[in-house]
């Protein structure tokens, strides 16, 4: 089975993104990332892609005003010319438009430091400490119109500590990022994951709760 073109989309240092690309070395993986693209030219990941070999375009979001669709289009045009079959957002700060989004239906992956449906939005370990959270973690969903909000392909949980800081927390959790978001890409490239009424089915089962994985780890 040939493997799945994947185009991953950054707008910094793309940290998930090089270890998607880590995991794609191994030929045996059923995707392969084939282009980096980004908003801003000056997105650290850029270099690590062009380091890597994989092509970098960049579609400035500045240019565009605040015409979201046209700012859309534009990606889906440099999406199309790389044959994509796969899109996954890896710290891509742009809202975007519900008809983008709808065009990459099931297609499109994000990963969410948090255990969603838990803290959708920004600064997730802060509000996570605030909270009195016992588990945190991070969650790799397909993308719908509205944030954070699409069906859950997979999660990966950490016991929240008694000393933990933000640092030490987000630490921990981006750890886990690195090890599920290649996995959950693998799922998708394999044809394992099936929306059914909202909700993703891994191989015809429910995906895994928290406290599931809490007590697995």
């Amino acid at each position: 089975m040939s493997r799945k073109r994947v185009a991953v989309l950054i707008s910094g240092r793309g940290s998930n993104m090089a270890a998607l690309i880590e995991a794609a070395k191994d030929k045996s993986y059923p995707a392969e990332i084939v282009l980096v693209l980004s908003n801003k030219a000056d997105a650290g990941g850029l270099i690590t892609a062009r380091d890597s070999g994989i092509a970098t375009e960049v579609v400035d979001h500045a240019s565009f005003g605040k015409d979201r669709a046209a700012f859309d289009a534009a990606m889906q045009k440099v999406l199309e010319a790389h044959r994509i079959d796969i899109v996954c957002l890896a710290g891509f700060m742009r809202l975007l438009s519900p008809g983008f989004v709808g065009l990459w239906q099931n297609r499109m992956l994000n990963i969410h430091p948090a255990l969603l449906p838990a803290f959708k939005g920004l600064d997730t370990h802060k509000r996570a400490l605030e909270a009195g959270a016992k588990t945190h973690g991070a969650t790799v969903h397909f993308v719908v119109p509205e944030m954070d909000a699409g069906p859950i392909i997979m999660q990966g949980a950490v016991a929240v500590r008694d000393d933990d800081t933000e640092k030490s927390l987000a630490a921990r959790v981006l750890a886990v990022e690195h090890r599920i978001y290649p996995e959950a890409l693998r799922l998708v490239a394999e044809h394992r994951v099936r929306v059914v009424d909202g909700r993703c089915l891994i191989n015809g089962a429910p995906v895994p709760d928290a406290e599931t994985l809490m007590a697995q780890s």
